[in-house]
């Protein structure tokens, strides 16, 4: 297609059309969409053959309807593991499988633009959507997103980074104005959106609902123009997120190409038709023909690699039990053993009994647009049932009846806002007579407790009982039922189907085990089940700090000020995000970043580190000392000499998972790491500064087993 031609043949009206969404009504669900469920569409042009192209979210699986008028046919899509589980997996491979799966079911239902992946920082614990973000750290960010959407895009469909930038909270995120240096902006919360743009070249990035510096970020040309364009290289377009930001000639004048949704009639009564006022903007001057052009042809070379404009049939029927595989594969590498006292794997033939409502209403994913509707989600009770374990029926069953009335009773799912979300309420976990806890106590070998949560899109978590802390029911059950089975000499463990970090520090020494299980997707169960038993040697790693307490978090200014209804929030940790504040000021975390355990053991031999002008390379063996075939995390961490600028105690440069190692087997592992990425950015260049570097080799942000030093010199890097 000839691009510049069909260009010269639209008309003014046609332009400005293609600039803007279709404007279906509804955010979570468009009945009247192509493809009912997504999220948006592009205008169609039909009488010069530009055919509409349909964008649906989400980040842990595609998110359409599965249901539609008068079709007696169901449209299921996998659930995959949450974002942070995908992360914990660090496994780049495993990330390319997901995204190319995603991928798959979105061109199969005819979906041109898969709305993810969301790689926003874990600035706070708190907020409410972490679970569709990877990690606290830029780099293992980037790293696996890249991977990512590698996969979606392999597949022949476009991925959209989002949210840029620096949308770290739900918290008034329409109009909070985030406050950050620019430091802080390039090293934390630009920098994997950078690794990503230039590794993974994804088709479009979404900018994101706040401002940032003063300035909402789909009207931001300094971020959308300068950085994104002039100094990555950006090609494809840059469309809103849905209903972002108050003005639309700004924001394509600011480099802001498609504005999404477009006009909507039931969502915002006073919105602004978008069209109309690009027409009046033009017709004054304030935006040109050669702006829009621009704009236009931007969109039209993404969307001319699109299924839709290729004419692509799609089946409706994509290959879920191979999905399936790659959602179960993904949950078991991203399970991360935070505690084991000798109770974990354990035995098939051993008599289990499990509390806690979590077992029956195992929770696959948050809610919001990173929510999925799976042909199946396998509890926790089922999931354990399924592989021949021996669970106590009698408590199971009354869990299951319990659940149901209860979620037909008093704790049905709220609609929560002018979107019809559902927000389920938190289920009491104070229903179980402690006569049923003593009698599970003589019969059966060992306990496992369920702590689940869930939080999604415009509601924050909070540090309060329930949330971040146990509520009172829960802190009962475990003492309750660790009290009975530890008076007869039987162990405890505690699974935490959770989203984001919980308070922990308080009551782990009451229980024998600890699982982070995160919200696994729809394979759920089975995963579970299959680690518990040792079928799979838990090889996950943090990917987020677990504080010991919501007190000692850097990010104290969170979610801004005013505190009852925040208009700014001011970054005043500066740098210093996640394992940078804890290992730089010296406080202790409960678990630290990068923190796993495995059944087996692991060493790491011969540390070998070289450089050039451009690069380290860093050689060394891990060998699994242990008993049973494991997979390892190595990670690389750098401290950077003291010199004129400020620095975190180290910095995560680089990491590789091993293959599956059997006992005695040992890997030779080579990372190399480009100087220019142990630079610091200063007054708009990065700076690499002369010293001594310490190169550390661990299992952990603080459990390191290798170091070398190297000496470097100064160099400079332009943007």
């Amino acid at each position: 297609m000839d691009i510049e031609k069909i260009i010269s043949q639209m008309t003014v009206e046609e332009k400005l059309k293609l600039l803007v969404g279709v404007g279906l009504p509804g955010m979570f669900g468009n009945k009247s969409s192509r493809v009912p469920g997504a999220a948006g569409e592009t205008h169609q042009i039909e009488r010069l053959k530009i055919p509409s192209t349909v964008h649906a979210d989400g980040p842990a699986g595609l998110r359409i309807d599965p249901e539609r008028e008068n079709d007696s046919n169901k449209y299921h899509a996998t659930a995959f593991p949450i974002a942070s589980m995908l992360a914990s997996t660090w496994n780049k491979e495993i990330l390319f499988e997901v995204g190319k799966a995603m991928g798959n079911e979105a061109k199969e239902y005819g979906v041109d633009f898969l709305l993810a992946p969301a790689i926003n920082i874990h600035r706070n614990p708190l907020c409410g959507r972490n679970f569709e973000y990877y990690s606290e750290d830029p780099i293992l960010t980037g790293e696996l997103a890249s991977a990512f959407v590698e996969g979606v895009q392999s597949e022949g469909i476009g991925t959209s980074l989002k949210h840029f930038a620096a949308n770290n909270q739900e918290t008034n995120r329409m109009k909070i104005d985030t406050i950050v240096s620019e430091r802080a902006l390039r090293e934390i919360y630009l920098k994997g959106f950078e690794i990503v743009v230039k590794k993974a070249k994804p088709w479009t990035v979404m900018s994101a609902y706040n401002k940032l510096n003063g300035k909402y970020c789909s009207q931001n040309k300094w971020l959308l123009t300068k950085v994104l364009r002039e100094e990555w290289g950006f090609e494809g377009f840059v469309m809103s997120d849905w209903f972002a930001g108050d003005n639309p000639v700004e924001q394509i004048k600011a480099g802001n190409d498609l504005i999404m949704p477009g006009k909507t009639y039931n969502v915002f009564k006073d919105r602004k038709d978008e069209i109309k006022e690009l027409k009046q903007a033009y017709e004054k001057g304030e935006i040109t023909d050669d702006i829009i052009n621009e704009r236009v042809r931007t969109i039209l070379n993404i969307l001319m690699k699109t299924p839709s404009f290729k004419g692509y049939k799609y089946s409706n029927a994509p290959d879920f039990e191979k999905h399936a595989r790659i959602s179960y594969n993904a949950a078991s590498e991203g399970v991360v053993l935070l505690k084991n006292n000798d109770v974990l794997p354990f035995s098939a033939d051993a008599k289990v009994s499990i509390f806690g409502t979590g077992q029956i209403e195992t929770v696959k994913g948050g809610f919001g647009s990173g929510d999925t509707h799976p042909r199946y989600t396998i509890s926790i009770f089922e999931g354990f049932k399924e592989k021949g374990v021996k669970v106590d029926e009698k408590i199971g069953n009354f869990y299951k009846e319990k659940v149901f009335e209860l979620r037909n009773g008093n704790y049905r799912p709220n609609y929560v806002n002018e979107f019809n979300l559902k927000i389920p309420p938190k289920l009491p976990e104070d229903i179980l007579d402690e006569s049923m806890i003593d009698e599970a106590s003589e019969t059966n070998d060992l306990a496992i407790i369920v702590i689940s949560r869930i939080s999604g899109e415009f509601v924050d978590r909070r540090a309060v009982k329930g949330d971040y802390y146990l509520s009172d029911d829960e802190q009962k059950l475990i003492e309750n039922v660790s009290k009975k089975f530890h008076s007869k000499g039987k162990k405890v463990i505690v699974l935490l189907n959770i989203g984001g970090p919980i308070e922990i520090a308080s009551w782990i020494e009451l229980v024998d085990g600890l699982l982070l299980i995160w919200q696994p997707g729809q394979e759920a169960g089975r995963v579970v089940a299959d680690v518990c038993l040792g079928t799979v040697n838990p090889s996950g790693k943090l990917p987020t700090t677990f504080p010991k307490d919501y007190q000692d978090i850097p990010s104290k200014s969170f979610p801004g000020k005013p505190v009852e209804n925040p208009l700014e929030v001011v970054y005043e940790e500066d740098i210093y995000v996640g394992y940078r504040y804890y290992d730089t000021f010296q406080i202790d975390p409960l678990f630290e970043f990068g923190y796993g355990l495995s059944y087996t053991k692991f060493d790491y031999k011969n540390l070998i580190v070289k450089h050039d002008d451009e690069n380290i390379e860093i050689c060394f063996e891990i060998e699994n000392s242990g008993n049973v075939e494991g997979k390892e995390i190595a990670q690389v961490y750098v401290k950077a000499p003291k010199a004129r600028l400020d620095k975190p105690f180290q910095e995560l440069k680089g990491f590789y998972k091993t293959k599956m190692l059997k006992p005695g087997e040992k890997e030779e592992i080579s990372i190399k790491i480009a100087l220019r990425d142990l630079t610091s950015f200063c007054k708009d260049k990065w700076v690499l500064e002369e010293g001594e570097y310490r190169i550390r080799v661990g299992a952990s942000s603080r459990d390191i087993r290798l170091e070398e030093k190297v000496f470097l010199k100064e160099k400079v890097f332009n943007l």
